[in-house]
């Protein structure tokens, strides 16, 4: 590592995953060693890993660990960032400019100071306070030590049934995975369909998909306990109305933004209690701290509000503005408009923007229509199914929202949705829209156009 000069700056950065050590990356790239130190800390065991793949690492589509890790803490040390694994920060000082950091396997504790401070604490599972939560056999799945234990539990458990309690995205997709892992899989959902980012109508085709590979969809069901056997292992989880046996149990049911230090350091905090920044991730009020990541609010393009969602890309994305502004550079992140993908097994599951229930929430009127299409021509050998939603505001026709439930070549249309949202296009733009055509990749008019061309003639004045 290069000597630090005694004028150099400290950026300190809490959290050593995707936001964390893309801001720490990139202001090294700006600014080097001997202008800038760069100390990070870290409370688990690696640095730089893909969280979204664990399901897939458990399900054995991934087939080790380390392919999820991007960049060890070794690599980030041979490129002068202070990586410190194992190390726990309990306490921000804004006053004093510097943070209180423990070690997790002595205790031992120290301040350090900074001239610069990012905040990439990212969330914490949901996890409800009842009896067995913290039994034997319960799982969530948030870090890669978190998967590991789930795989060292499978592999140690001579039963063959699965309770998976959230039917969101990790519910969904844990699901998948522990049916590939020859598992009998339930999933217990408190909503009305799986897939609450998704309207119910289209929740419900995820459902019956669900339902036809063999695994058992409960929905309206509110989990209140769970039952341990004389081992003290898990053995059922309970709703008001059912008792579901089980020999593991994985939870997914959410996260929520962990911003327990920036709370107690009086940093400001939002509607869903995740960190407040300015344009360039700036924590708002404090020209020297920045936030990104999984513990922040985002502005949604699309409502004009705050909202929180903890993906991966947009981590990155911060971590990138985060570290160009903290590097000496300029660099904005403007927002979002809520694109995410998934799948169960063959099904794939698309959205963007807002759901019904989001536009009325911030008071719009719109027209919602749903179409059903092709993957391809429909003369072309594969062509599969896929249904769009589509939703409109009256009158002006700006597009506002887009579902997409399909086989292959479904998901990723979605990202049309996403450019036209960002660019704010209406529905009647979005149809002339010069895409792509050949029939092994799409009908002449593709799918997200069809219910374009539908979207328009509702919302066109007579």
């Amino acid at each position: 590592m290069s000597r630090v000069s005694p004028r150099a700056e400290r950026l300190v950065v809490i959290g050593g995953d995707a936001a964390g050590m893309s801001a720490a990356s990139q202001a090294r790239r700006l600014r080097g060693p001997d202008e800038l130190e760069i100390v990070a800390f870290e409370r688990g065991h690696f640095s730089s890993y893909s969280a979204c793949g664990i399901p897939y690492w458990v399900g054995g589509d991934v087939t080790g660990r380390d392919q999820l890790i991007a960049r060890t803490p070794e690599e980030h040390r041979e490129r002068a960032i202070d990586l410190r694994m194992r190390t726990e920060v309990t306490e921000i000082d804004t006053a004093g400019q510097r943070v209180r950091a423990r070690d997790v396997d002595t205790g031992a504790e120290s301040w350090t100071s900074y001239d610069k401070l990012v905040i990439a604490t990212g969330a914490r599972p949901v996890r409800p306070e009842m009896p067995g939560m913290d039994a034997p056999g319960m799982h969530g799945v948030q870090t890669l030590d978190d998967g590991q234990a789930l795989l060292d539990t499978l592999a140690g458990t001579r039963g063959r049934r699965a309770v998976v309690v959230g039917a969101g995205y990790i519910g969904v997709e844990m699901a998948e995975a522990l049916i590939n892992r020859g598992y009998g899989v339930t999933v217990l959902n408190r909503g009305k369909e799986p897939m609450s980012t998704l309207d119910p109508d289209m929740g419900r085709l995820v459902h019956r998909a669900m339902e036809g590979l063999g695994i058992t969809m409960v929905n309206d069901a509110e989990v209140t306990k769970v039952l341990t056997g004389d081992d003290g292992r898990v053995r059922a989880v309970v709703t008001e109305d059912a008792e579901y046996p089980a020999d593991v149990v994985v939870l997914g049911i959410g996260v929520r933004p962990e911003t327990s230090l920036a709370r107690a350091a009086g940093l400001p905090l939002g509607s869903h209690h995740g960190l407040l920044t300015d344009l360039a991730m700036r924590v708002r009020g404090h020209e020297n701290i920045w936030a990104g990541g999984d513990c922040v609010e985002v502005l949604d393009l699309v409502s004009g509000q705050e909202r929180h969602i903890a993906l991966g890309t947009h981590a990155n994305k911060h971590g990138q503005v985060i570290g160009t502004n903290a590097g000496g550079g300029y660099a904005t992140f403007p927002g979002v408009v809520g694109t995410a993908v998934s799948k169960v097994c063959d099904l794939e599951i698309a959205r963007t923007g807002l759901r019904e229930k989001d536009a009325h929430r911030v008071g719009l009127r719109f027209e919602a229509v749903t179409i059903e299409s092709t993957s391809r021509a429909g003369y072309y050998p594969g062509a599969s199914l896929m249904t769009v939603k589509m939703l409109a505001e009256c009158r002006t026709g700006r597009l506002l929202g887009v579902q997409i439930v399909g086989r292959e070549g479904a998901a990723k249309r979605v990202d049309i949705a996403a450019v036209a949202l960002t660019a704010g296009l209406t529905v009647e733009q979005m149809t002339a829209l010069d895409l792509g055509y050949a029939p092994p990749f799409s009908p002449v008019w593709d799918p997200v156009l069809v219910a374009a061309r539908k979207a328009a003639a509702k919302v066109r004045p007579a």
